[in-house]
């Protein structure tokens, strides 16, 4: 019997949309509220995957959660773009000037600051999901409180949508991974993005030397993100995503870096879904 798969949020939140964009008929999810306890789902073998935000195109990388995947020893086997559109939603028979407070996530409140210019009346408060707001407040008959979440959300608590899209940028894409504990033994054909980790001391040329590598490799470097060893001050672990068209070329990479980085890792190996 397969296993649940564990989601940040609960239905109706974006990581929950993941969910039911990516998997055929896939709809029984573990609701986590924080990404530690998603990942103790795996940990614990209560699921098999987990989804997990990893950057968004506005806000940066959700950096925390590269440190889970890492220390955990979890492995990234595929990935997911989702267009984020935010809409404001409350109890129907209300206008936005019946808004006292809009409660949401605060990357969702950071990505509509500027919708909310227009109505110095309303107070934003932090909450730690989307979705669960807008359960709350269709579950609790509460007026006066609105929520940002996604248009599933407004549908499936019964929420009438009062502004679309108000996301300051309209072209705003959250990129998720899907992790389990080991990585998923594809064939080589099918593999053309990676990630990986590793660490280098705090002196010229060091970071230089490797991205010389990866070029001279033909590898593309898309994402890079440094993270101070707090136990060794001056000392960087970088995680760093690469997408290639041969496998060989970045079989190369891997073993050339090996050598030349200290602590080197490979989170993941999957098929780019930029492609």
């Amino acid at each position: 019997m397969k296993k649940p798969i564990a989601i940040q949020g609960i239905k109706g939140s974006f990581h929950h949309e993941v969910v039911l964009n990516y998997f055929d008929n896939q709809t029984d999810v573990v609701e986590c509220m924080t990404f530690d306890s998603e990942v103790n789902t795996l940990l614990e073998e209560q699921t098999d995957e987990i989804v997990m935000a990893l950057e968004n195109s506005i806000a940066g990388s959700i950096i925390p959660n590269y440190a889970l995947i890492d220390n955990n020893q979890l492995s990234i086997v595929g990935e997911y773009y989702l267009d984020i559109q935010h809409q404001l939603m409350a109890l129907e028979n209300q206008s936005i000037a019946d808004i006292k407070e809009v409660h949401s996530h605060p990357m969702a409140l950071l990505q509509c600051k500027v919708f909310f210019r227009d109505f110095p009346h309303i107070k934003l408060v932090e909450a730690k999901d989307t979705a669960d707001v807008a359960k709350q407040i269709s579950e609790q008959k509460i007026k006066g409180i609105a929520a940002i979440a996604s248009r599933s959300a407004a549908q499936l608590y019964g929420l009438n949508i009062l502004a679309e899209s108000i996301q300051t940028i309209k072209e705003n894409e959250t990129r998720f991974v899907f992790v389990k504990r080991k990585m998923d033994h594809a064939e080589e054909n099918e593999i053309n993005k990676a990630s990986l980790k590793f660490e280098l001391d705090h002196k010229r040329g060091s970071l230089a030397t490797i991205l010389n590598v990866l070029s001279d490799c033909k590898l593309n470097l898309t994402k890079i993100q440094s993270l101070p060893k707090i136990e060794t001050p001056w000392k960087y672990a970088f995680f760093v995503d690469v997408t290639f068209d041969k496998y060989e070329n970045y079989e190369k990479a891997k073993s050339i870096m090996k050598i030349m980085a200290e602590n080197f890792k490979v989170l993941g190996e999957y098929k780019n879904a930029r492609r």
